[in-house]
């Protein structure tokens, strides 16, 4: 599952605003804006999470694991 943290990050590396990520999402810009203010796995619906996942990833975001230095983000080449 990916973090709040990591949504922040996606949104940066694609310049898109919370708004901009709502839309694409179908999902309200006042449930994007929770679960970025957490720092772990928000406690979202998993159906909400993949369609932020699924999303970013279409945009060319690839999530990066925890593997001992945290979890994050990185366009894909």
């Amino acid at each position: 599952m990916i973090t709040g943290a990591q949504i922040r990050m996606a949104r940066g590396c694609l310049r898109w605003s919370v708004r901009e990520l709502a839309e694409k999402t179908n999902l309200g810009i006042s449930t994007i804006q929770r679960m970025e203010a957490i720092e772990d796995v928000p406690s979202a619906s998993a159906k909400n999470l993949a369609a932020i996942q699924s999303v970013f990833e279409s945009a060319g975001i690839e999530f990066i694991d925890e593997n001992g230095g945290g979890p994050g983000v990185r366009l894909k080449k």
